[in-house]
């Protein structure tokens, strides 16, 4: 099982949104990561089907994926950014309407809403309309859809936009579950989706991938760029507008213990830390881009 992106490029108007991108994505958790507007929906609307590229191909298992057509969209699961639904459908409306779009049997389409209804913590809201659902069960309905067919290839973009952190924890439980013999692609700008269960991360930036690899790989670059020390709160302002600080927690009322990019230490008594995957997205877009 296998989905290869083969030199793909795709242009708006004077843009270039998608430049040149080759990836192979196998079983398990492959993470997209990129500030908003670096070409990660247009990519993975290529990836859906939707956008046409201007040149290169995708293929699934070597047969391009337009010349699979139905077929590929029998095993092919997709939460957009902003999925869309009739404003009088309540939530097992919905999903039974997809389920019959993806060709699901009526025993089969009641057996996975129960299931999914379940999994997603929907059961208390299956019989509201879902224009009236908060942000985050809003996503969950989403995800739920995107599941429905039990597809071999699951493409999530912003899974956890609107989701409170137990939500989003028990979202990465499922998927990691789910990926054991699937191909799940998660974009996202949210580093901690992916930086513990995914198997590989690409990092997309300007339209191209400027670096893949799992996240030990990738959090390489900046193990030795990565510093903590203590300064005084007085201080604090100023090394705001001199570095790029990271985190910072409040240790007492007169200091304030401060995690921050370097290649250099800058601050005397800072010491270097285990680097995360999220200090590498800050190295390589910079705190205002990320």
């Amino acid at each position: 099982m296998e989905l290869t992106i083969n030199n793909v490029t795709k242009s708006f108007a004077d843009k270039t949104a998608v430049d040149n991108v080759s990836l192979s994505l196998t079983p398990g958790i492959f993470g997209l990561l990129g500030a908003n507007g670096a070409g990660k929906t247009t990519l993975i609307r290529m990836i859906a089907d939707i956008l046409k590229p201007d040149s290169g191909e995708i293929l699934y298992n070597g047969i391009p994926i337009t010349a699979l057509d139905a077929e590929y969209r029998n095993i092919f699961g997709y939460l957009p950014q902003e999925f869309g639904f009739y404003p009088e459908f309540r939530v097992t409306d919905y999903l039974e309407y997809i389920a019959t779009l993806k060709g699901l049997t009526k025993k089969d389409t009641k057996l996975r809403i129960e299931e999914l209804l379940s999994q997603m913590s929907l059961e208390d809201v299956r019989n509201k309309k879902i224009k009236k659902l908060s942000g985050g069960t809003r996503r969950r309905v989403g995800i739920a859809q995107a599941l429905l067919n039990n597809p071999e290839i699951l493409i999530l973009d912003e899974p956890t936009a609107g989701l409170d952190p137990g939500e989003r924890i028990k979202l990465r439980s499922l998927l990691s579950e789910f990926s054991q013999q699937k191909i799940v692609l998660i974009s996202t700008h949210i580093v901690p989706d992916v930086e513990y269960i995914a198997s590989i991360n690409a990092i997309m930036k300007n339209g191209q991938i400027i670096q893949t690899g799992t996240t030990e790989e990738l959090i390489s670059e900046v193990a030795d760029k990565v510093w903590e020390c203590k300064i005084d709160n007085k201080d604090l302002q100023k090394y705001e507008q001199q570095l790029q600080i990271v985190n910072l927690k409040n240790e007492s009322s007169d200091t304030t213990l401060i995690r921050y990019l370097s290649s250099t230490p800058m601050i005397s008594g800072s010491v270097t830390v285990l680097p995360r995957l999220e200090d590498l997205y800050l190295w390589l877009f910079g705190s205002k881009e990320a």
